[in-house]
């Protein structure tokens, strides 16, 4: 048995482009544009390695986000970029039969799936995998965290050698963090350590965070947040009612609202939105003291957006088309 870990880069169309209003035949978060792979032996010993570009066949227009990131240029899918049925095919045969995938994060997996799911192709044989971040946490700080790449490698003393957001430069560099942990034991202990994960907190809070809870089973973003202002907006110190008043949303899923307990008086509360893997919502629910920096950043949010504040008049562009072409346009 080897393990295989993966990493993959993929492209985004640009949001309001005619790309991102296309219906394709599965939902994709991305699409697949290269494909990144290292074998690990079971005595942790580093293999063979596989890359692969994939011409794009949907999104064929490189979002210059990715690209900057990436460092890929459309010129070079279009020169190396192969299909990825054709992709798929070669990597799979590169791969064997005897495997496990290892990822550093639970998006690659996923990602994969969807493409194959675009592309109509088999996918069973991606079932056997493990998000190798939870064996990191679960073998060094017990965190629930998501770690980045290089904050692992530093953990290791482990020098960068590849470049960062290249497929196989990331997935060579999780081969060496890998290759330091206890796979077996890793992979045996794995749902304690996602169950750890799940009910956790990721990334670092801000000062000021009094109380933390994580919700789950909600059928959308509605009904989370509905919950998260109604039933389950309780106060952290006398356990009674509070009453919202306005969702800010912030990057990542996350929304903050200031409430108010008749006794207690203001909490800002902060709430990550995240899909569980039976489609429902779950929620991670941090609420603040009402001095905290937290609070601060929504007050000063608040302000800006004060509906009582007067709109500033629109200024019309000026088109060289006279008042009876305009009045004939809007009649027809």
């Amino acid at each position: 048995m080897d393990y295989i870990v993966l990493d993959m880069e993929w492209n985004q169309p640009w949001p309001g482009s005619p790309s991102s209003k296309k219906t394709l035949p599965a939902q994709i978060r991305g699409e697949i544009i290269q494909i990144g792979a290292v074998r690990l032996r079971e005595d942790s010993v580093v293999e063979d390695e596989f890359q692969v570009m994939v011409k794009p066949k949907f999104y064929r227009h490189l979002n210059r986000r990715v690209s900057k990131l990436t460092g890929i240029k459309e010129t070079r899918l279009r020169e190396e970029g192969i299909p990825f049925p054709e992709a798929i095919e070669a990597f799979r045969q590169w791969c064997g039969e005897d495997i496990i995938f290892l990822t550093w994060g639970f998006d690659d997996i996923g990602i994969l799936r969807e493409n194959l799911r675009l592309h109509a192709l088999e996918e069973a044989w991606t079932d056997r995998w493990y998000n190798a971040q939870m064996i990191f946490n679960a073998q060094t700080d017990g965190s629930n965290s998501q770690k980045a790449l290089k904050t692992a490698m530093e953990t290791f003393g482990i020098e960068a050698s590849r470049p960062a957001h290249d497929a196989l430069g990331d997935a060579y560099h999780t081969a060496l963090i890998c290759a330091k942990l206890d796979l077996d034991r890793g992979t045996r202990e794995y749902d304690q350590a996602l169950k750890s994960h799940e009910n956790g907190f990721h990334g670092a809070e801000l000062p000021g965070c009094i109380d933390r809870k994580v919700f789950y089973d909600y059928a959308d973003k509605r009904a989370a947040l509905s919950a998260m202002a109604g039933c389950e907006n309780i106060c952290p110190v006398c356990g009674g009612k509070m009453l919202g008043s306005r969702w800010f949303a912030q990057p990542g899923r996350r929304y903050m609202d200031l409430a108010t307990c008749p006794e207690d008086g203001k909490f800002l509360i902060r709430v990550r939105l995240s899909q569980q893997e039976d489609g429902l919502i779950r929620v991670s629910r941090l609420t603040y003291e009402a001095t905290s920096e937290a609070a601060e950043a929504y007050a000063r949010r608040a302000e800006k957006a004060d509906p009582e504040e007067p709109a500033r008049p629109r200024r019309r562009r000026k088109r060289g088309r006279s008042a009876s072409a305009k009045k004939e346009n809007e009649t027809t």
